[in-house]
C-alpha cells in the first residue's frame, strides 16, 4: 500500500503522523511511504531522516493526497484537505466529529474511509490511541493553569502550591479518567489542594487509596460540582464520552460564582467542551475571559509539546497503521473489532452512532460497510 503523510496545517500544529521509525516499519513490511517535504522539520525529524528510513519526499500536500491510498495525520483534516480526499481513500487520524458538522459533511462528500484514533477501543473499554494525548493534555492543563494564575497573565496572582504559611490554590478536576488522572498527578506534585469529581465510585476509591489525604474525592452531582467550582481557583474540565459531544457539566451560572482571576481549562474542547462558556482557542490566542474568569480552551494542547506528543502517539497508532496497510481496511476491521470501532465515516455514510446522534444524521453500522 502507498501511505501518505502530509504536513499538518492547523494553527501551531507541529506534530507529524509518522516518525522516521514508524516509516521504517512500514517500509520493512513492503509498503511505499510518501512524506510531504518538511513535515517533521519543526520537531527535529528531517527529510533526510525520512529518506534514510525508506520514505520518498513529496513536494506538496497535493502530491501526497493525489498518490496515497492511506493518509496518516494527527489532527482532523481542514476543509482544504477534505477536498483533496478521494473515494475509498483511507484517512487515519483524530477526527472529533461530534462537534464539527462541517468536517463531517466534507468527509461524507469525499467518499473516503475515515478512521478516528479517538474511538478505536482496547481491552476493558479503554481508548488506547486517545490515551497518549490525554496524558499529555492532562499534565499540560496544570501547567497552563499555573501560568495563567500569575498576575501578569490576568490571574489572581496565586502560586499553585503556595509556600509555608500561605495556603495553596484549590484545583477542582471534573472527570477522573486519563486526562483527570494525569492532571491530578501534576497538581498534587505541585502541592495544590485538589478536589476530584467523578461518577465512577470505583475510580474514586482507587484514587483515594493512591493519594490518601492529599486529595478530596466527590461523587459527581450537580450540587457537588456547583459547590466545588464556587471555591475553586482552578477548574480542569476532563470529561469524555467516546466519540460524542462532551456534556456541559459546568454551567455559566457556576462560572459566575468563581472569583475574578480564577482559571478554567477545558481539555474536552475537541468534543465541544464541558463548560457552557467554552469556545475553541488556539496557541496564538489561548485564552479569553468570561465574567472575569480566564478560560483556556486550546483545541490541540499537545501540539505545544509536539516532539513528545508525536513519539507518544506513534507508539499507539503504528500497530493499526500496519494492519490497515497489510490487510486493507475491510479485512483489518473484520479481524479486529477494536479497530472497527474507529470507523466514523465510510463511503458517504456516518458509521459511528454517537456522531450520528450528536449531529442528527443517519447512522449506518460499521458492520454493514464490511459486507
Amino acid at each position: 500500500m502507498r501511505v501518505g503523510v502530509p504536513k499538518e496545517i492547523k494553527n501551531h500544529e507541529y506534530r507529524v503522523g509518522l516518525t522516521p521509525a514508524s516509516v521504517s516499519e512500514l517500509v520493512l513490511a513492503g509498503h511505499d511511504v510518501l512524506v510531504e517535504r518538511d513535515a517533521g522539520r519543526a520537531i527535529g525529524m528531517l527529510d533526510s531522516d525520512y529518506e534514510a528510513a525508506g520514505a520518498r519526499i513529496a513536494p506538496s500536500a497535493a502530491d501526497v493526497f493525489a498518490s496515497a491510498q492511506m493518509i496518516v495525520k494527527v489532527k482532523e483534516p481542514q476543509l482544504q484537505e477534505c477536498a483533496m480526499l478521494t473515494a475509498d481513500q483511507i484517512l487515519y487520524t483524530y477526527l472529533h466529529l461530534a462537534a464539527d458538522p462541517g468536517q463531517t459533511t466534507a468527509l461524507m462528500d469525499s467518499g473516503a474511509v475515515c478512521i478516528a484514533y479517538e474511538t478505536i477501543t482496547g481491552s476493558h473499554g479503554s481508548l488506547p490511541l486517545l490515551a497518549p494525548m490525554s496524558e499529555v493534555a492532562g499534565r499540560m492543563a496544570i501547567q497552563a493553569a499555573a501560568t495563567h494564575l500569575e498576575k501578569a497573565r490576568g490571574g489572581k496572582g496565586l502560586l499553585l502550591g503556595g509556600v509555608p504559611g500561605v495556603a495553596p490554590a484549590h484545583v477542582v478536576i471534573v472527570g477522573a479518567g486519563v486526562v483527570g488522572s494525569h492532571a491530578l498527578q501534576m497538581a498534587v506534585g505541585m502541592k495544590a489542594r485538589v478536589t476530584v469529581i467523578d461518577k465512577n465510585l470505583n475510580r474514586l476509591r482507587e484514587l483515594d487509596q493512591i493519594y490518601g489525604n492529599q486529595i478530596t474525592t466527590q461523587y459527581a452531582t450537580t450540587a457537588a460540582i456547583k459547590q466545588a467550582v464556587a471555591s475553586a481557583d482552578v477548574v480542569i474540565g476532563a470529561v469524555l464520552l467516546p466519540g460524542a459531544a462532551a456534556p456541559k457539566l459546568v454551567t455559566h451560572d457556576m462560572i459566575k460564582t468563581m472569583q475574578a482571576g480564577s482559571v478554567v481549562v477545558d481539555v474536552a474542547i475537541d468534543q465541544g467542551g464541558c463548560f457552557e462558556t467554552s469556545k475553541p482557542t488556539t496557541h496564538d490566542e489561548p485564552t479569553f475571559v468570561v465574567d472575569d474568569v480566564i478560560h483556556y480552551c486550546v483545541a490541540n494542547m499537545p501540539g505545544a509539546v509536539a516532539r513528545t506528543s508525536t513519539l507518544a502517539l506513534n507508539n499507539a497508532t503504528l500497530p493499526h497503521a500496519l494492519a490497515l496497510a497489510n490487510q486493507g481496511w475491510k479485512e483489518a476491521m473484520r479481524l479486529d473489532g477494536h479497530l472497527r470501532e474507529g470507523l466514523n465515516v465510510c463511503q458517504g455514510k456516518v458509521t459511528y452512532a454517537a456522531v450520528a446522534q450528536a449531529l442528527g444524521l443517519a447512522y449506518t453500522p460499521a458492520d454493514t460497510m464490511l459486507a
